[in-house]
């Protein structure tokens, strides 16, 4: 079974709006990949509510100085496997610049919510995190999106 992998938000958008153009209702599960039965568990909860789409982004933002942006697992392939039997519509799989481009400076604050969660001892992470979230609320045109829980560190 193919896969959609769209790479730009042209294509995506496109793709989007012809299942919208049948009455389908978009369900985004934002991931940055590696995926584990946690994520899958997210969009199988997800579709009952309409067609899936997950999105696998290392997102560059989040990641505070020392932190290990570039060795962060990126397993396309395995994920795609991974997705193929739950039914998503499709993948959406950026590279950093369509979703950061030269020049942009677009951040999105949420005052008093990250101090009790990352903001504690990750500097710039929760920034990073409602940054590219917006970014791909934005882009995607989701009618909903799901997101887990985080475990005990």
């Amino acid at each position: 079974m193919t896969l959609p992998v769209w790479t730009g938000a042209e294509e995506m958008r496109s793709a989007l709006a012809a299942l919208r153009a049948s009455g389908e209702r978009i369900v985004l599960v934002p991931t940055m990949g590696d995926l584990h039965e946690g994520h899958l568990a997210l969009v199988r909860a997800g579709l009952p509510f309409g067609r899936g789409i997950v999105s696998i982004f290392v997102n560059p933002t989040q990641f505070a100085p020392g932190e290990d942006y570039e060795n962060y697992p990126r397993r396309l392939e395995e994920d795609l496997e991974k997705l193929r039997p739950l039914g998503v519509a499709g993948v959406f799989a950026p590279a950093p610049e369509e979703l950061y481009p030269e020049g942009e400076s677009t951040r999105v604050e949420v005052g008093g919510l990250s101090e009790p969660l990352c903001g504690a001892h990750r500097d710039g992470h929760f920034l990073g995190v409602t940054t590219v979230c917006t970014k791909l609320f934005v882009l995607t045109g989701c009618d909903l999106a799901v997101f887990g829980q985080a475990g005990p560190r």
